[in-house]
């Protein structure tokens, strides 16, 4: 298994392709649902009955990698995050826009509280990754970012 990357330790992360970032950049937001098909977006081969779950909601996906332990997440939870961090299994650079937890933080659902609602909802069909997923409800504007990172051949590089 890879080691997870210190810089993303800690802190609140969307992650992203730079084809995507790009439209983010010119709608001005991450949109919970951003004019592209589903064909490219993660989990909707399938179907709106097994959409990711934070999409069912009206919200974006954030990661939040506080004091998190890769070792004893992958004991605990068949869920891959070695997959898509620090980029996705089918390769290419990945973007990773740090937000700015505090200007967000009304809108969010925690990782533990997703979980639950999730539960609670019997949204099994729907898939989650359980405590490091958070959920934004609503798009979150650029002046939310605090930095956005591009891993590149190995490496981080700060474009913003």
């Amino acid at each position: 298994m890879a080691s997870f990357p210190q810089i993303l330790l800690n802190r609140l992360w969307h992650s992203t392709t730079p084809a995507r970032y790009e439209l983010i950049i010119e709608t001005g937001a991450i949109l919970p649902e951003p004019d592209i098909p589903d064909a490219s977006r993660y989990c909707t081969a399938q179907g709106p009955k097994h959409y990711p779950y934070v999409r069912t909601l009206g919200g974006v996906s954030l990661f939040d990698f506080s004091d998190f332990n890769p070792d004893a997440y992958s004991e605990k939870y068949v869920a891959s995050w070695f997959t898509f961090v620090p980029i996705n299994n089918g390769g290419g650079n990945k973007i990773w826009i740090e937000i700015n937890r505090d200007l967000v933080r009304k809108s969010l659902i925690e990782g533990i509280d997703l979980v639950s609602q999730w539960k609670r909802n019997n949204a099994y069909g729907h898939n989650i990754m359980p405590i490091i997923e958070v959920a934004h409800i609503g798009p979150i504007d650029t002046s939310k970012f605090t930095q956005v990172l591009q891993h590149v051949d190995g490496s981080w590089q700060k474009i913003r």
